[in-house]
């Protein structure tokens, strides 16, 4: 790595990793490069650099127009000079030692001596071209990708960036070529991307050579690895997404810089499993987590699976540039204060929100049209857009998955983009006033309208003290990364029907009797489950991947999870579902919540979930999820339950394993002391619980007015289940709505001794200085 000067941020590092860390099994291809002062000397060989200079010295390269010619200039000069003897001799040499009489493929790279810098990536500024065969064809190559320091995208890069044009230089990395094309290839970041999160390993990946995934093509498949797990032998794949992979790039004609590679489609039934095992994720990130201890910082790594002989690959590692820059120590965050009409959905980069007038661009030629603010709406930005995405106030793209350069450069630039929308450029339309939040967890969505919202930044480092734990109710698995940086005791009710809702989609019933489903709905069923063993495997896996996430982002903090509290009409929405619930006129006050589980119509389903909250548990060692079952109506449904669960290997007590029930109902409060002697503590649901003693629907907006958690009847069945906790030395917390509206009521359960308070996420900061200040006076 002390070569940066003589080869460039890129070639250093794989050279630093062929001497470093073969013997730690990281495998980087071998090859040769040009130096930094060889290009130079080139220049001057050929007198190049001092009409370089003079012409970017005139340039203004805000002007679009006038950067398309002086680069288009630079680079016919360069592609028509001739290598100086010296360098010629130099690289004849490289390639013969490093072919040894075969026809072997390369991939021909540049590297600049300003990339892959903590601060700055310069993601694909410059040319990469893959699959050259032969000597004279690689000098072409080199030369393009010399001629390459000069792209529009590029010029205008380091303009913004602040770097001297004549004091960037560039060698060319001539590397074997890894057999992707018949296998799979991506990129990864020893982080989160989104949230910098430094506790798991990104991974996408898709079919055929890498460029696709760099370039944002397609749309990669997706894993999310937990390293501590992973380090403990345990199975650690978080989160895996099914991306869609419509092509690969595959080896092309003769070996030229022209004709090197062909892109091709992929079968529907290569689409819909997986491009890797999960053998293969996890290899992968064990490789991430070694490159990431070398460095001693968060990186941003190129990796390729040769298809002939299954081995993993990695073909350039770099600092991660956006992420790791950001303090901890300060809590950005940017809400939605209205909602609106959604136009376009897709995987939302970064957390920002912006809004604007569509500009729909085709092609660079109408990049000139991009006015600063508005949201540039294209099919792929790839880096020759660099030069006006930095305008743009927001990016919507068809194409793309969250490590593209789109992606890349939107969180370096700051601006909120939308990739993999699909079809955007035909749904929205030019100087259509829209709303881009990716505010929202994963899923990124623009809507009609110019929208209000709020920005807020926090500092987090020196919260005051409380008497009791704040906790957070988070359901979103997909902001679990984000959220766990708030400060908090962990998650005191995490939703498992939000888990079913947002990443299942299907009754239970349906997956367990998939045979029997009519036809239209078996090949929704189908599309749903692809990439999954079966059914019922989907079902569980994606409830495992839910609860993980969660119990991963917040270790060792507890995490609560609520088993499923569906009321039948909810059930019913599910796919599949209007075949197996009963038509109830209050569903509120019906079959839900610990009568569900216990009764012989739905033990099969409720076994399914016990399944996935003992793998968490057992199998992927995160013990610190604890289980919280709802409405419980009497004493004999609680020993029931309880009993349930035992039966499916989440026996009270083993393993640590907590049980929380949920104390909702009046006769919970009530019978307090014979309901906590078959758990561990109540949460309290103050929603339920009030909806109940004030004999309110709280779904009619017609009494709406009446309800009040701080009612004296509710308060009077909150200060009871509160002090019968205490009395048996149990956990008492609260998990309703009703701290997050009113911090009174926060300060009034305080003052009663609670254990912990569960707060929504964006309440946390705002109650905690609330009753920090409350406390002092």
């Amino acid at each position: 790595m002390g070569d940066v000067d003589k080869v460039g941020g890129k070639n250093a590092s794989l050279g630093e990793m062929i001497h470093q860390l073969r013997d730690a099994g990281v495998k980087v291809p071998g090859g040769f490069a040009t130096t930094a002062q060889a290009y130079r000397d080139f220049l001057q060989h050929n007198n190049l650099t001092d009409k370089i200079n003079a012409l970017l010295a005139e340039l203004d390269s805000n002007d679009t127009r006038a950067l398309t010619e002086t680069g288009r200039q630079i680079r016919e000069w360069i592609l028509a000079a001739e290598f100086q003897p010296s360098l010629e001799a130099a690289i004849d040499d490289g390639y013969k030692e490093m072919a040894a009489g075969q026809n072997i493929s390369v991939a021909v790279r540049s590297s600049a001596t300003a990339e892959d810098l903590p601060d700055a990536s310069f993601a694909g500024q410059q040319e990469t071209y893959l699959n050259i065969r032969g000597l004279d064809n690689i000098k072409q190559a080199i030369k393009s990708v010399f001629a390459s320091l000069y792209n529009d995208r590029a010029i205008s890069y380091r303009v913004h960036r602040g770097f001297i044009h004549s004091e960037v230089a560039l060698s060319a990395g001539i590397q074997r070529m890894v057999r992707s094309e018949t296998g799979a290839s991506g990129v990864m970041f020893s982080l989160d991307t989104e949230s910098g999160f430094k506790q798991v390993v990104f991974i996408t990946a898709a079919y055929g050579l890498g460029e696709t995934v760099v370039q944002g093509a397609v749309n990669p498949d997706e894993f999310y690895v937990y390293k501590p797990t992973l380090k403990l032998g345990a199975p650690a794949i978080l989160r895996r997404n099914l991306g869609s992979k419509a092509i690969k790039m595959v080896y092309g004609g003769e070996g030229s810089t022209a004709d090197a590679v062909d892109t091709v489609d992929v079968t529907r039934e290569d689409r819909d499993r997986f491009c890797i095992s999960d053998s293969d994720v996890e290899a992968l990130a064990k490789i991430a987590i070694t490159i990431e201890q070398h460095y001693g910082r968060p990186m941003d790594i190129e990796w390729a699976k040769d298809g002939d002989n299954g081995e993993l690959y990695i073909v350039q590692a770099r600092p991660e540039t956006v992420r790791s820059q950001n303090s901890a120590a300060v809590m950005e965050r940017y809400l939605l204060k209205e909602k609106g009409k959604v136009l376009i959905e897709g995987r939302s980069i970064g957390h920002r929100i912006g809004s604007g007038p569509v500009r729909v661009v085709d092609s660079l030629e109408q990049m000139h049209d991009v006015q600063p603010g508005d949201v540039l709406v294209t099919d792929m930005t790839d880096p020759d857009w660099e030069p006006v995405m930095k305008r743009a106030g927001a990016i919507i793209t068809n194409r793309g998955g969250r490590t593209c350069h789109a992606a890349i450069i939107a969180r370096e630039l700051g601006i909120p983009a939308i990739v993999g929308c699909g079809d955007a450029t035909e749904r929205l339309n030019n100087d259509q006033l829209v709303t881009v939040s990716c505010a929202e967890g994963d899923t990124g969505r623009a809507y009609e309208g110019k929208l209000a919202f709020e920005h807020q930044t926090n500092s987090v480092e020196s919260m005051p003290e409380l008497p009791f734990e704040i906790m957070m109710n988070v359901g979103n698995p997909d902001r679990a990364f984000d959220f766990q940086a708030l400060p908090s005791a962990g998650v005191g009710l995490a939703r498992l029907e939000f888990i079913i809702n947002r990443m299942i989609g299907v009754h239970p019933k349906a997956l367990l009797n998939f045979d029997q489903q009519p036809r239209d709905i078996k090949q929704i069923i189908n599309r749903r489950i692809a990439g999954y063993a079966s059914p019922v495997d989907f079902y569980v896996d994606k409830l495992v991947e839910g609860i993980s996430t969660l119990a991963a982002a917040f270790y060792p903090r507890k995490v609560i999870v609520r088993m499923s509290d569906f009321k039948s009409n909810e059930y019913g929405h599910l796919i599949g579902g209007d075949r197996y619930e009963p038509a109830e006129e209050n569903p509120m006050l019906g079959f839900r919540g610990a009568a569900r589980y216990i009764s012989e119509t739905f033990q099969d389903c409720f076994e399914l979930e016990c399944r996935a909250l003992k793998r968490v548990r057992d199998k992927m060692k995160l013990t610190n999820v604890e289980i919280m079952v709802p409405f419980v109506r009497t004493v004999g449904e609680a020993r029931q339950v309880v009993d349930l669960l035992s039966h499916n290997g989440l026996k009270r007590g083993e393993n640590g394993l907590r049980l929380i029930m949920m104390c909702e109902i009046p006769s919970n409060a009530l019978l307090a002391t014979q309901f906590l002697e078959h758990f561990d503590g109540f949460s309290i649901g103050s929603n339920d619980l009030t909806q109940l003693t004030l004999g309110l629907d709280r779904d009619s907006g017609i009494i709406a007015h009446l309800f009040d958690e701080r009612n004296e009847a509710v308060k009077m069945l909150l200060a009871m289940a509160i002090k019968a906790c205490r009395d048996a030395d149990k956990y008492i917390g609260i998990c309703g709505q009703g701290p997050s509206d009113h911090p009174d009521l926060a300060r009034w359960l305080m003052e009663q001794g609670i254990s912990s308070v569960s707060l929504n996420p964006d309440s946390v900061l705002d109650t905690w200085f609330f009753l920090a200040n409350e406390k002092a006076e």
